[in-house]
């Protein structure tokens, strides 16, 4: 009688049945564990700084030899704008530039030759205007002299010393001299008339050295133009800022785009990281150097691993384009959620910007 209850437990039915509780019990618990040491979050997205290449200058598009999904390293060429007027510019001011250098190679050789023309002046009128000056003062010395002899004859003809023919021969001597001391200070008026002269051309010099400093200013400001025209020559060659693939195009080549017009967008996919909004409730729990485990959809079965790199600073809700205003004062308190950003340790496989992800936050 009492042996069928100790084989009604012994049954296979009965076996299974208790297994399978053992076991949902066991993953229960495993679960229960889990959620008290992990965080999950189901909506999160692969993400990365797409680039948006812009043209700064206008024209037509003449190549894009990187078309939609092409890797390209950081340099390289991702888009051609036409250049020929831009260069044309270019060759023009270079023309002009070198024009006004020739002008002040001219000016500068005239200048030497002036400056030798008028220090060779400088230097012979003023030795003419010294030799005057030393013959005019000789000159003087024999007219007081003279002027003396003929006070002396004057006195010694009053006492009848000498006669009137005397007396004349002296009065001749000193108006003589007169005469050659009126020509004397003629000829050096004219010398130094001819030194101002000399003087006057040094003044041209300055003249000359104001041109060529005002030439040196053009050449400048051409040479400005010149390097800003240059930088629109090279703007027209566009070149990715990084290692990237192209995401999309926006125009063809024979298209004519505006400064300012974006052509393309690119990321790099070295940087792509796991964003993820965790709730307000939870991300006090979350800590920089965290481990995640990451499971992606377009991966199933390949496991990714994770740290937490950044915690956001403000809720999604903070970055909404549209308010949620509560103007009828009935308040739903809804939970928030704020961004952590996860870099993604030796991915196994690439990730795409936009791909959906699962996380699992280790919080222990």
């Amino acid at each position: 009688m009492h042996a069928r209850p100790r084989l009604f437990f012994l049954r296979p039915r009965f076996l299974v049945i208790a297994a399978a509780l053992l076991a949902a019990i066991a993953y229960g618990g495993y679960e229960a564990y889990l959620r008290f040491t992990h965080i999950y979050e189901y909506d999160a997205r692969a993400t990365a700084d797409i680039v948006t290449i812009s043209s700064r200058a206008e024209g037509w598009v003449v190549e894009m030899p990187a078309p939609e999904g092409t890797r390209v390293d950081a340099g390289q060429v991702v888009a051609r704008i036409d250049d020929r007027i831009a260069k044309l510019r270019v060759d023009a001011l270079k023309a002009q530039i070198e024009g006004i250098r020739v002008e002040r190679a001219r000016l500068k050789a005239e200048r030497s030759l002036d400056r030798e023309q008028v220090d060779a002046a400088m230097r012979t009128r003023t030795s003419g205007v010294t030799v005057r000056e030393k013959a005019r003062q000789a000159l003087q010395s024999d007219l007081d002299f003279a002027k003396l002899e003929l006070d002396r004859a004057k006195s010694l003809f009053a006492t009848r010393v000498i006669n009137e023919r005397q007396l004349q021969t002296a009065q001749a001597a000193v108006t003589k001299l007169e005469f050659q001391m009126l020509q004397m200070k003629a000829e050096h008026e004219q010398a130094e008339g001819s030194l101002d002269e000399a003087r006057a051309g040094q003044e041209r010099l300055k003249v000359i050295d104001a041109q060529i400093e005002a030439l040196t200013y053009q050449v400048a400001n051409l040479a400005a133009q010149m390097h800003q025209q240059q930088v629109d020559v090279e703007d027209r060659t566009i070149k990715s800022p990084v290692p990237a693939v192209i995401d999309r195009t926006f125009v063809l080549p024979g298209e004519y785009v505006a400064a300012g017009q974006r052509i393309l967008m690119l990321h790099n996919p070295n940087e792509v990281w796991v964003e993820a909004n965790i709730k307000e409730t939870q991300v006090g729990q979350v800590k920089l150097g965290q481990t995640v485990h990451v499971t992606v959809d377009a991966y199933p079965g390949v496991p990714f691993t994770g740290k937490v790199a950044r915690i956001g600073n403000a809720t999604t809700a903070r970055f909404a384009l549209l308010p949620t205003p509560n103007p009828s004062g009935n308040f739903t308190k809804i939970t928030q959620r704020v961004p952590v950003k996860i870099d993604i340790v030796n991915p196994p496989r690439p990730l795409t910007p936009g791909m959906m992800v699962e996380v699992e936050i280790d919080i222990r």
